[in-house]
């Protein structure tokens, strides 16, 4: 930027060159007088960037202020300047010099204000980084709350709820944190106060303390008594409030404080009225003397005009440069929105010590944090999936003599049974049976989210696969008078016959469930498109809400809670049945209104399907 002014201060001596000898003392006293403005401008500068830390841009600063005070008193006074002599100013201009030269000793006198001014609310710095760097702790200690408190009994569910809560708060928080740094603190002020809140709450909660004097309802949450947690799992907890305590109180800070200092930005707008002032006084200097030149000839007007021209021109330019080198907080900016959208560990290089340079070493060192958290989380989540699976598949088999013996005396293989003895093995049976049955459920959705649900596709005719579901459930649709009707073609496809049968069973069960009172009505149909088919499953029961069903496919969802501890089931069988419908590339969907029955749908892609038009019966 110095060079731009120094050449720009060269070109305007290269047009005075050019003129008569008898106006080159005038005319360099104008470029003086000119030059001024030029070095107002870098002053300003200057002055802002010592302000912000670059110590080694305090000599230039008064560097340029001894050089502006030269060049007033030589235009007044005469003498040397840049190598030339100026005759002393003429005494028609004298008014509008002072008036230049008050108005100098202002603009000075704000520019050396600004140089003192800190750039940065040091509160609000030293809150922010405070958080920064505790925000990592606060993050492996909920983390490790959560961790302690998974080895506890469903008892505590509530707890662990609350615990990933607070896990997910603290990396939020960090992120608002670092979003309010870089002047997008409007709404990331608000996000910041809700989770400020959202964390006290399900602390207190955690610890046993009242909350009635915090907005619960504010951020969706309840006012709610605990039980206590044990102590031998409580150790993260006792590390966790006092370590929260401390940064509460910053986080307090960041909600109500902007990082730029206050202070500074009043004092840099005072600076630049006071310079469009001495700029305007400059200029009324210029055109006094202008006029007076104009007298000369036309040739000195000319310059005049061609140097205000360069001025105006250095002007912009110098605004344009100042700009650029904000340049590190739209690096900053830049980054943050990657970590709004999840992406973590990019590292923003800067390789300065400022108080910039201190916001982005602190948000290398969380984003890798919450990187790594993420990537551990992950392992965590596979490791939990695959111990589940070898749980379940433990669990069945103990179920299979259970049910065998149960048939045995059922059958009295081993002797005659009393009407008694039956009934209570025909309830160890079928309870057998539906424990069974929620857990081969279980195995299934794990199976699926592990990738290891073996699917044996093979070309087959659909009809058969439809026909054998209807005729299984047949038997448990009749005492309940639910008529099932079907109407398909028989159509060659690959596909996996017990995988689609299974899921044409599912749905044909949840509306056997779903029709109260009798009599009910259950359409199965098959409609045969160009690349694809589409099974139906329509049925007359009660219905599905339409603010429930975007969750219906979602592991252990269920509609309705009491219902199912009146019916039965796992909330998986939905789940289950998108995971088959999803390996056959095929679509799962479901429309309903309620009272007027649902209506369940699948597509399998055809790929080479062989139609031999052989119309299926109703049922």
């Amino acid at each position: 930027m110095i060079a731009i002014l120094i050449a720009a201060a060269v070109f305007n001596l290269f047009l005075l060159y050019q003129e008569d000898n008898s106006d080159t003392s005038q005319s360099y006293s104008i470029i003086g007088a000119g030059d001024v403005k030029v070095k107002a401008e870098s002053i300003s500068s200057l002055a802002t960037s010592v302000a912000n830390g670059v110590l080694e841009d305090k000599e230039k600063l008064e560097k340029e202020i001894t050089e502006v005070q030269l060049t007033l008193s030589t235009i007044r006074n005469g003498g040397e300047f840049k190598g030339h002599k100026l005759e002393i100013i003429p005494t028609s201009l004298i008014t509008d010099y002072n008036e230049v030269l008050s108005s100098w000793e202002s603009y000075k006198s704000k520019a050396l204000i600004v140089e003192k001014t800190s750039v940065f609310d040091m509160e609000a710095t030293n809150a922010m980084n405070y958080v920064l760097q505790k925000n990592q702790e606060l993050v492996l200690v909920t983390d490790k709350l959560s961790k302690d408190l998974d080895k506890l009994d469903r008892d505590y569910n509530p707890h662990k709820l609350i615990a990933k809560e607070l896990a997910e708060c603290a990396k939020i928080i960090g992120q608002q944190s670092l979003l309010i740094s870089i002047g997008e603190g409007e709404n990331a002020q608000e996000i910041l106060k809700e989770k400020n809140l959202q964390f006290e709450i399900g602390l207190r909660k955690l610890m046993q303390l009242s909350t009635s004097d915090l907005d619960v309802e504010k951020v969706g949450m309840t006012h709610e008594e605990l039980i206590p947690i044990p102590r031998e799992n409580s150790e993260a907890l006792r590390d966790l409030d006092p370590l929260w305590e401390a940064i509460k109180v910053k986080i307090e800070t960041l909600q109500e404080r902007a990082l730029l200092s206050p202070e500074f930005n009043l004092a840099k707008n005072e600076m630049a009225v006071e310079k469009n002032i001495l700029f305007e006084k400059i200029d009324m200097l210029l055109n006094s003397w202008n006029e007076e030149l104009s007298s000369q000839g036309s040739e000195g007007q000319i310059i005049i005009q061609i140097l205000l021209g360069v001025d105006i021109g250095v002007f912009f330019l110098v605004l344009f440069i100042i700009r650029q080198s904000l340049s590190p907080l739209d690096t900053i900016s830049k980054a943050i929105s990657k970590v709004k959208e999840g992406v973590y560990g990019e590292k923003i290089e800067y390789s300065g010590s400022d108080e910039v340079g201190q916001l982005v070493a602190n948000f290398n060192m969380m984003s890798n944090t919450i990187k790594e958290k993420e990537e551990e989380a992950k392992k965590t989540d596979i490791a939990k999936d695959e111990f589940l699976a070898m749980i379940t598949h433990e669990l069945k088999t103990p179920l299979v003599p259970i049910q065998g013996y149960a048939d045995i005396l059922l059958n009295e293989h081993l002797g005659k049974l009393t009407d008694k003895q039956k009934e209570r093995i025909s309830i160890i049976k079928s309870s057998s049976e539906a424990l069974l049955s929620i857990i081969s459920d279980l195995l299934d959705v794990q199976k699926l989210d592990l990738g290891q649900l073996r699917m044996t596709k093979q070309k087959s005719d659909i009809k058969n696969t439809i026909t054998k579901a209807i005729e299984t459930l047949q038997p448990e649709a009749d005492p309940k008078n639910i008529k099932i009707t079907y109407n398909a073609e028989s159509l060659i496809i690959n596909h996996d016959p017990e995988r689609i049968g299974q899921v044409i069973t599912n749905l044909i069960k949840n509306s056997i469930i779903a029709i109260e009172p009798n009599p009910g009505k259950i359409d199965v149909t098959l409609q045969d498109h160009p690349n694809e088919i589409e099974i139906f499953v329509k049925d007359n029961g009660v219905g599905i809400p339409e603010e429930k069903q975007k969750d219906l496919f979602k592991k252990f969802y269920q509609v309705d809670a009491s219902l199912t501890r009146e019916k039965g089931g796992s909330g998986l069988g939905l789940a289950i049945c998108k995971g088959i419908i999803d390996n056959h590339l095929g679509k799962i969907r479901v429309q309903s209104i309620p009272n007027q029955g649902a209506t369940f749908s699948f597509t399998i892609p055809k790929e080479e399907a062989v139609n031999t038009k052989t119309p299926l019966k109703s049922a």
